[in-house]
């Protein structure tokens, strides 16, 4: 684990207990501590580099955020946060497109079971981590504000200040350091540029109007610093 994530292990554990005691009050202290130790130990694997703990700690603020505006109510804070604490569980940057998600939603869906959390919650969170992928919420889909967070707050780092966007830039480079150069420019490019060319980047209206214009601004220099030609126009 990094010093940093040495850092954030306390207080995130203690917010997890807080988590599992409303997701599950039946389970006891024991079983909470036991799934907190291993979601922190996923979070922490030595591979990783973005999708680390101070992902999930943003993510979870992102939703605190997102609750102090109205976007969601606390039973949805909730559940949303229980789609945070697993949506990356499972990273592995070499995995064909799709498995980590479909793989940390199997691990929510059977660790929760075993929690003892409502079915109906453990569908919504199940629903959740999948929806991370490709980030799309479905038109008919249940919970739909919930989503709507989810999907905000997992994107909230395309707002993040301008430091902090630069750094995430480097460390989703360095998790995909054994991709070639022309490779990674080409990948990147085909997964960020979708969303510069969004009508609307987020779904709830709080980030919509909070996190809009950083991110447009984020997105367009590092479009334009992938881009082949050091000349071309930005986005």
């Amino acid at each position: 684990m990094t010093s940093a994530g040495t850092a954030l292990a306390e207080p995130l554990l203690d917010r997890w207990l807080s988590d599992a005691a409303h997701l599950a009050p039946d389970a006891g202290r024991d079983l909470w501590l036991a799934e907190g130790s291993l979601l922190l130990r996923g979070w922490s694997e030595p591979h990783r580099r973005y999708h680390t703990a101070e992902h999930l700690t943003e993510t979870l603020a992102a939703v605190d955020e997102l609750e102090g505006a109205g976007s969601v109510d606390a039973d949805e804070a909730l559940v949303a946060r229980g789609v945070l604490w697993y949506h990356d569980l499972v990273y592995d940057p070499r995995a064909a497109p799709g498995s980590n998600e479909h793989r940390s939603a199997m691990m929510a869906r059977d660790h929760l079971h075993r929690l003892g959390v409502h079915a109906a919650t453990v569908d919504a969170i199940e629903a959740g981590v999948l929806m991370t992928f490709g980030h799309d919420v479905p038109s008919a889909a249940a919970a739909p504000r919930m989503l709507d967070a989810v999907h905000d707050a997992d994107l909230w780092i395309l707002g993040a200040p301008v430091e902090r966007y630069a750094a995430y830039r480097r460390q989703v480079r360095q998790e995909y350091a054994h991709v070639p150069d022309p490779a990674f420019r080409l990948g990147r490019t085909t997964v960020m540029a979708p969303f510069l060319q969004r009508e609307r980047i987020y779904r709830t209206e709080h980030a919509h109007f909070a996190w809009t214009d950083p991110a447009r601004t984020n997105l367009a220099t590092e479009l334009a610093d992938l881009s082949p030609d050091p000349e071309a126009p930005r986005p």
